[in-house]
């Protein structure tokens, strides 16, 4: 193991556990890339042509007729899978059946949106979503004594500009099991603020945020395993072990440069000095811990890395303190946590 790839497994060890599989992934993937620019400059360079392996084909002769119809299946239905996905005026989902949870919801906020105050989160109710197939469906009852929040992932905070948009995030296909004390109501909050507060320098501010289920190397044996609660009676909803977002800060125009930015955090306790620097991940790793792609269309050229471009810092708030201050307004204290650069941000 080379010593860039143990001080990349180092630092984000360091953080928490957040990017330990991500950084797995960015490290193969680099790899990957030096392999293929070596064989790129082989064959510029030589002049003798590497042959291209090409599969045998074997094509049934046009006298045999295949006794068997695998096709035939699909007249009794399609299995799947199937991704709900709902489009709604402040979000976008698409919803995983068997976790339960969404697999990923966009939302766009801007200066102007967020600048208007026409919902009120006082009078919107969590809801299961009628979009999804009552048998594959979130329900309320799943959180109830589970010990974890319903948490959403396209905030409401972020949908003030009407009732209508605020309701739609109260939806249970926005929402994960999440941590509360320490992280959803905490870290988590604050990281919410931190994207909202992009909108001060950046015109037009795009997020995709969902849940992730990373391996854990198990101590005992060395091998790594996935391992997730399920909440519910009987069990119905997966408790991820982490979150990501994926962030696009637009400059406004259709051909300017894009700021990306992306993170990994673990559904745990997060202390809140803890630089969000130390949970960022190349946008490839989140790619590749959830199956999703996200940058296909988005040219190398006009992509920016968001922590090289903009400050990425929290501004801690004392929602907790608030909240305990029954009937009274408390003004917010913030605290602006330090920044840190790891060795694996250097590149998207």
């Amino acid at each position: 193991m080379s010593k860039t790839t143990l001080a990349i497994i180092a630092a984000v060890s360091a953080a928490t556990g957040a990017g330990v599989t991500a950084a797995m992934y960015a490290t193969r993937s680099e790899k990957k890339i030096q392999a293929a620019a070596s064989a790129t400059t082989v064959s510029a360079t030589s002049t003798t042509s590497i042959p291209v392996p090409i599969p045998a084909s074997r094509p049934l002769a046009k006298d045999i007729i295949p006794p068997v119809d695998p096709a035939g299946l699909f007249q009794y239905g399609f299995p799947g899978p199937v991704a709900d996905l709902a489009t709604r005026p402040a979000l976008v989902s698409s919803f995983d059946r068997r976790l339960r949870n969404p697999t990923w919801v966009a939302e766009h906020i801007t200066p102007a949106s967020l600048a208007q105050s026409d919902g009120d989160r006082k009078h919107s109710v969590f809801a299961e979503d009628p979009s999804v197939p009552e048998k594959f469906r979130g329900k309320l009852k799943d959180y109830f004594r589970s010990g974890y929040d319903r948490g959403h992932q396209v905030p409401a905070a972020d949908a003030k500009w009407s009732q209508d948009a605020m309701n739609d995030t109260f939806f249970l296909t926005n929402m994960c099991p999440q941590v509360g004390e320490g992280f959803n109501r905490d870290y988590w909050a604050h990281f919410e603020d931190f994207c909202r507060r992009l909108t001060t320098r950046y015109p037009s501010v795009r997020i995709v945020t969902g849940p992730l289920y990373l391996p854990k190397k198990d101590p005992t044996d060395g091998k790594w395993r996935v391992s997730y609660e399920v909440i519910g009676n009987p069990p119905n909803i997966a408790v991820p072990t982490h979150f990501y977002k994926v962030i696009f800060a637009e400059d406004g125009t259709t051909s300017g440069p894009v700021a990306v930015g992306a993170f990994v955090l673990p559904n745990a306790v997060i202390p809140n000095e803890k630089p969000l620097t130390d949970f960022e991940v190349p946008v490839e790793a989140v790619e590749r811990a959830s199956g999703l792609e996200f940058a296909t269309k988005l040219p190398v050229q006009r992509r920016k890395r968001l922590c090289a471009d903009t400050v990425c810092a929290l501004v801690i708030k004392e929602y907790a303190e608030r909240q305990k201050v029954f009937g009274k307004e408390a003004t917010p204290k913030p605290v602006t946590a330090p920044t840190r650069t790891s060795p694996r941000n250097s590149n998207l």
